[in-house]
């Protein structure tokens, strides 16, 4: 049986890798249900982000891998325009899934939720997953080619 009935999570899922299966491994192994939230181009745009692919193909991409390698998991997408989508209003989220960089997140969150006289979510924390060079892995580092998204080291040029 599994600790929650519903969990949140977000991020912006542009080549997915290693950390963002485990930040999904860890939602659907604590929750019955997982509401993931997936960044829309317009606010990735503000947050300062370039994305490899445009929201549908996230969105693909996203689908695909949760189906191939978290067969059986309810879960739902939902487009995220600002920081918290759902989570924020949904009474029945239980706890907010995130890495130790998005972390602050979860207070702020709560502080919201309260503000709306609704009860606070336990945040769960999962440590960032780590490339074999000991630092973590990152869309930015694949990006500049110097690791894979499993956080193999590339050869350099």
């Amino acid at each position: 049986m599994s600790k929650f009935s519903l969990v949140a999570m977000g991020g912006t899922f542009d080549i997915i890798h290693r950390g963002h299966l485990t930040l999904l491994a860890n939602a659907f192994e604590i929750s019955n249900k997982v509401i993931i939230g997936l960044t829309s181009d317009e606010f990735v745009k503000k947050k300062g982000k370039k994305p490899v692919h445009k929201y549908d193909e996230r969105l693909r991409n996203l689908l695909l891998i949760i189906f191939k390698e978290f067969p059986n998991m309810i879960f739902e997408i939902s487009q995220l325009d600002n920081d918290f989508g759902p989570a924020v209003l949904e009474k029945e989220v239980q706890a907010l899934v995130v890495s130790d960089e998005t972390k602050n997140q979860g207070n702020i969150l709560n502080k919201l939720r309260t503000e709306r006289n609704i009860s606070p979510v336990e945040i769960i924390v999962v440590p960032m997953s780590l490339a074999k060079d000991g630092k973590r892995i990152s869309t930015t580092r694949i990006k500049n080619s110097e690791i894979d998204s499993d956080g193999n080291l590339l050869p350099i040029d």
